[in-house]
């Protein structure tokens, strides 16, 4: 993706949800089968923001969650979990009217998805773990002694110096990939929660998806990308449930939305039915 690559960010149909925290800000396209998007951290609904048009295409309802304390979402009173991030869906589905709808989740995003799948199963008609994370002891420790620390120390500098560093570490996960004008983006999404900065990534490496992964009752598919920092995972938690569909896109880096938004989302489909029919066979793209 290049700058000229960018296409017209969709105009989305956005509303509000009363959920277990205050408001919960959502955004949907489409009207066919409803197709929940739960985002990494520190980002929002509006990561998915070139995938929503091709899943409308692909007759979905795609319908991006701002977790609380992200977005345009209000926070948790204190220190949130994946538990309470996955407390919001029946609130977004409730006031969508619908009684059901399968859920994807990218990294933080799938946590959270897996975790309402099993505490929600009646409301969660799929799952999809867009890149999942199994944090042993040792994983725990390094993010508490590594990332944990750098994140809560997390402020405003002179001359933006903080937006600044967002940015290098975007573009550095991104090898180079991701265009300027879209990298801002990333940093002005990281901006805008109402929570704690570190809040996110602090719930996820404190989740354990490995104890909850035998939980999960519904079809499910495991999506990741070879590129992705965390792919070593994926089949990982595969080899816990092999019964699980397995999709693997080639290269790219974290943001496989919009590196690859069509091959995305066709694997997506592929595993989706508009129907709410699913594809057990494995999936490698």
């Amino acid at each position: 993706m290049n700058s000229s690559q960018l296409p017209a960010k969709p105009i989305t149909r956005r509303g509000y949800a009363d959920g277990p925290f205050g408001q919960v800000h959502y955004q949907n396209l489409g009207d066919g089968a409803p197709l929940l998007l739960l985002h990494q951290a520190p980002m929002t609904s509006s990561q998915f923001d070139y995938v929503y048009e091709p899943l409308a295409r692909r007759g979905f309802r795609a319908i991006g969650i701002d977790m609380p304390g992200f977005g345009g979402s209000d926070a948790t009173p204190d220190t949130p979990t994946i538990g309470d991030y996955a407390q919001v869906v029946p609130a977004v589905l409730d006031a969508l009217g619908l009684e059901k709808a399968a859920i994807l989740g990218h990294h933080t995003g799938a946590l959270a998805a897996t975790e309402a799948a099993v505490v929600f199963p009646s409301r969660v008609s799929a799952l999809i773990i867009n890149g999942p994370l199994l944090v042993d002891e040792a994983g725990l420790r390094e993010f508490m002694e590594g990332l944990h620390e750098k994140e809560k120390a997390f402020h405003a500098e002179p001359e933006a110096g903080h937006i600044v560093n967002i940015v290098k570490v975007r573009d550095w996960l991104a090898k180079g990939a991701i265009p300027p004008e879209r990298l801002s983006d990333y940093a002005v999404q990281a901006l805008v929660g109402r929570g704690a900065y570190w809040w996110g990534h602090h719930a996820a490496f404190t989740y354990d998806q490995a104890a909850r992964l035998p939980l999960v009752t519904q079809p499910a598919m495991i999506l990741t990308n070879t590129g992705d920092v965390i792919h070593n995972h994926a089949p990982a938690a595969h080899a816990l449930r092999p019964d699980f569909a397995y999709a693997a896109l080639e290269g790219s880096g974290v943001d496989i939305v919009d590196e690859q938004p069509e091959a995305w989302a066709d694997a997506v489909a592929a595993f989706l039915h508009p129907a709410g029919n699913t594809l057990q066979a494995d999936i490698t793209a």
